[in-house]
């Protein structure tokens, strides 16, 4: 008995002091560059209102930009921080891979494919999408089983051109592509009239269709064709960088499902909760670590907010895009959304 105690005694010993050298040797040649030229270099799109779209004074808001800045804030302080390379579907990888860009935060599905063949890494879904279609309300089209033979606007490099064969494959429909390298000119050519039907992520077709001179007079129709997890990426090679970009993102949710919000993080720090002391520097030290300081949780937060602070202010359905959480709430409010826990 005395023998298996001392066992498991020094195999303890052993497993703390390898994750306790391994902490203090991890570093991020990533994080050593962003710190040295000051900003993170943030890839983003052209413009989807609500994910990543710039103003007239070309200040960059949304969702996936908020991501963004709370990479800024965790290592900065200052979520202002960022600066933003808008890429088309064509580019983002090569922009990636080539180090032109620090994170991309740009409306990208992780399929296998991609996660395994391009040199990057997925850091999580920010956002849970599906394939869409939207029509002219005027054409009197109810289901995506009735665009037999039209005439469909899709972006090149992208699972929408993919998904969209498969579905009228499957459904022995027929259909006449019309393709464009710009997400703004598939929008254009659908505005234009020379297309029948628009196709993308769900959440995109409502973002575009807000900015149409009339909205109503555009519908999305029921159908769902695909699973599209949407989500940041980093560069393969640099587990440092990825462990930031990763907890990051749980520490958005993580923040939602304690409650603690960028209104009340300073009256969260004199809180019992374990979890929540944790999450804010007040116990234990989860920053080091990953090359960040104690509180690199409360600066995001404070700085930018919990997920459902961001969904809320970007795409929730108070804002024009309109859209419920669905899947994107937390798994306790029957989404999916989930983060594992900091300790």
């Amino acid at each position: 008995m005395i023998k298996s105690l001392l066992s498991v005694a020094l195999a303890a010993g052993l497993g703390l002091s390898a994750s306790a050298a391994y902490a203090q040797t991890t570093t991020s040649a990533t994080l050593d560059a962003v710190k040295a030229k000051g900003y993170v270099q943030c890839g983003v799109t052209g413009g989807v209102p609500g994910f990543s779209a710039p103003d007239a004074n070309n200040n960059w808001s949304g969702l996936e930009v908020d991501y963004c800045r709370a990479v800024a804030a965790a290592i900065f302080n200052n979520a202002d921080s960022v600066r933003y390379t808008p890429l088309t579907s064509q580019e983002r990888f090569t922009a990636l891979s080539a180090g032109e860009i620090d994170v991309l935060s740009r409306t990208t599905t992780w399929t296998m494919s991609r996660d395994t063949q391009l040199g990057i890494k997925f850091v999580g879904t920010m956002f849970y999408d599906g394939q869409g279609f939207m029509v002219r309300k005027a054409d009197n089209i109810a289901s995506a089983l009735d665009l037999s033979g039209a005439a469909v606007c899709i972006e090149s490099g992208t699972t929408t051109e993919l998904n969209a064969a498969d579905y009228f494959a499957a459904n022995n429909l027929e259909f006449n592509t019309v393709v464009f390298v710009d997400q703004d000119e598939v929008v254009k050519a659908y505005e234009d009239g020379r297309c029948d039907v628009y196709t993308t992520d769900s959440s995109a077709l409502a973002a575009e269709r807000s900015k149409f001179a009339n909205p109503a007079d555009h519908i999305i129709l029921p159908e769902i064709i695909s699973k599209e997890p949407l989500g940041p990426v980093v560069r393969q090679g640099d587990d440092g960088w990825f462990n930031i970009a990763r907890w990051t993102y749980y520490a958005l949710l993580e923040a939602e499902e304690l409650g603690v919000s960028s209104a009340n993080v300073d009256e969260m720090l004199a809180s019992d909760n374990p979890a929540i002391k944790r999450l804010l520097g007040v116990e234990g030290d989860f920053g080091t670590p990953i090359g960040l300081t104690k509180d690199w949780a409360y600066q995001i937060i404070k700085l930018v907010g919990n997920y459902g602070e961001v969904y809320e202010k970007h795409v929730g359905p108070s804002t024009p895009i309109g859209l419920a959480r669905g899947l994107n709430a937390l798994w306790k409010d029957g989404g999916i959304q989930y983060s594992p826990p900091i300790r």
